[in-house]
């Protein structure tokens, strides 16, 4: 026997009412955060509860209690390289990031990702990587109502992943190998530089302060290989000025705010121009 259309339909709307679910914002809604540090990715997955006129540090999330910070699963870190969180080397990879808070310091522990379940940590065997931190007051009328996580403090060596919520602020630090992995490059492309690796290679030791003498050899190999550019004269002119060469750099500096003029870039006109006035002083 045939099924009536009318049947087929209301089959079809029962089976759709069956599956249908109703959405609704979650209390404590799922941040992710990616921040570069040095070379190095570093990625926080974690949930924001709010304050809500709560009591949080000392009662709702109680001292000396491992605390999954946050809300519903376990924050999540994870490292694209090997880095120092604290003084506690952490290999690359992802981590479950639980603490133990305490009126002043914090107990800040990473666990090899295994589970998005808070309670399979405190339930497992597995010794966490465990470093201290450092916790702060917030100045008088000062208060954070959704707990949050982010980055401060950046450098090409470091950066600060701190966690604040209400009055409380609790930075740790994380180091990354950035002049190793920088090193390791400049090493394998200088067996073949183009005149942008040159340049990039360069302006690297004239940032990091290393040798001025090797800086500038390698900005006039890239100039001279037909990379004439006022940001690149622009560098080179700082080199030659941390060397103490002034004549030098006044005249690499006039050759780039001619470039720069022509190219109507007001930022390198302005630079220049207060470099050379500068310079001319001394």
């Amino acid at each position: 026997m045939k099924k009536s259309g009318l049947f087929i339909l209301m089959m079809g709307l029962l089976t759709s009412w069956s599956y249908a679910q109703v959405q609704t914002p979650a209390a404590s809604p799922l941040s992710k955060i990616e921040q570069k540090i040095g070379l190095t990715d570093v990625t926080v997955e974690y949930s924001r509860p709010s304050k809500k006129g709560r009591t949080i540090f000392g009662d709702l999330v109680p001292f000396d209690e491992v605390w999954r910070t946050g809300a519903n699963a376990a924050t999540k870190i994870t490292f694209s390289d090997d880095v120092m969180v604290g003084d506690a080397e952490v290999k690359k990879g992802s981590y479950a990031l639980l603490t133990k808070p305490g009126k002043t310091k914090w107990a800040v522990m990473l666990y090899p990702h295994t589970s998005n379940s808070f309670g399979h940590y405190l339930e497992t065997d597995v010794q966490p990587i465990t470093v201290s931190a450092d916790a702060y007051t917030m100045p008088e009328g000062v208060s954070v109502e959704s707990f949050m996580m982010g980055f401060d403090e950046l450098s090409n060596h470091s950066g600060d992943l701190y966690m604040l919520w209400d009055r409380t602020y609790v930075p740790v630090t994380i180091k990354v190998h950035t002049d190793k992995a920088v090193m390791a490059s400049i090493d394998k492309v200088m067996k073949g530089p183009g005149a942008g690796d040159y340049f990039s290679a360069a302006t690297y030791y004239y940032t990091e302060k290393k040798d001025l003498n090797k800086a500038l050899e390698w900005i006039n190999k890239s100039i001279n290989m037909d990379n004439e550019r006022f940001w690149v004269l622009r560098t080179k002119s700082l080199i030659q000025a941390d060397m103490g060469d002034k004549a030098g750099a006044i005249a690499t500096a006039m050759r780039s705010l001619e470039l720069a003029t022509e190219a109507n870039n007001n930022d390198y006109i302005k630079m220049n121009t207060e470099s050379i006035a500068e310079w001319k002083k001394k």
